[in-house]
């Protein structure tokens, strides 16, 4: 009843699928590391580079078991790839990250959380404000979502779609945040910029001071700064590789 099916797919699989598997599976242990996980609830979801197949938990798994062999691979209608593969998915998960993948096929990855800090900003009418340098980066390519209740109306993914157009951060009204990125790193960095952008505002607006707005054209030049510090590569890029070396250090497993 409470045993885990037990998959090995390394070698099964071809080498991009397998280094997109082991990566997406950093994220999710990211997760858990960051405290953004939600029992077995939230989704990432990253695209297999070079075809139409898509990579996400298996509904059920806590994020600290997921790992390279256990991703469900899909395709974009949410139907299982694998006939004999032991494990489903959420669909009211699928419902956003079938959305943002159709209609962002340059992005390989998507990561969506339930954060308090997040669910609490984007329940303010103003959203999130530019308070911190955190919140530079994600004002500079900011969305907004009404609420329409869980997300399993197929009718809801077109609004979905139009509200992101060709932004890379996304608040979820009275639900959480979206963020999108080329590389799974890229999604990454810019979910932990989000995050801590929320939490700083949460923790500025506690003191009921006055606080601070940045100039919007501060935020206007905040890509162009960022280029400067990162050598022509992005955040994600940059951060990515010693992001795994931790994941890695703290669970060894989760490539597997």
């Amino acid at each position: 009843m409470y045993e885990l099916p037990q998959v090995s797919l390394k070698g099964q699989v071809s080498d991009q699928e397998w280094h997109t598997r082991v990566e997406l599976a950093a994220a999710y242990r990211l997760y858990v590391m960051h405290g953004w996980d939600d029992l077995i609830h939230t989704h990432i979801s990253a695209r297999i580079p070079g075809t139409e197949h898509l990579l996400i938990n298996a509904f059920g798994l806590a994020f600290d078991e997921v790992t390279a062999s256990n991703l469900v691979k899909i395709d974009i209608d949410g139907n299982i790839v694998d006939p004999d593969c032991p494990f489903e998915i959420n669909p009211a998960g699928f419902t956003i990250h079938s959305a943002v993948h159709e209609a962002r096929h340059e992005d390989q990855c998507a990561l969506h959380v339930h954060t308090d800090e997040t669910i609490a900003i984007s329940s303010l009418k103003q959203g999130l404000l530019p308070l911190s340098q955190y919140s530079m980066f994600a004002l500079a390519s900011m969305s907004y979502h009404e609420y329409e209740g869980l997300a399993v109306n197929e009718d809801e993914k077109r609004r979905l779609q139009e509200d992101l157009g060709d932004a890379n951060f996304m608040l979820l009204r009275n639900h959480g945040a979206l963020t999108m990125g080329r590389t799974i790193g890229d999604a990454f960095m810019h979910m932990y910029d989000l995050t801590r952008a929320c939490k700083i505002q949460v923790q500025v607006m506690s003191t009921q001071m006055e606080p601070i707005l940045v100039d919007q054209a501060i935020i206007d030049g905040i890509k162009a700064q960022a280029n400067i510090v990162h050598t022509g590569q992005t955040g994600g890029q940059k951060a990515w590789p010693a992001m795994m070396r931790s994941v890695k250090r703290r669970y060894p497993d989760f490539d597997l």
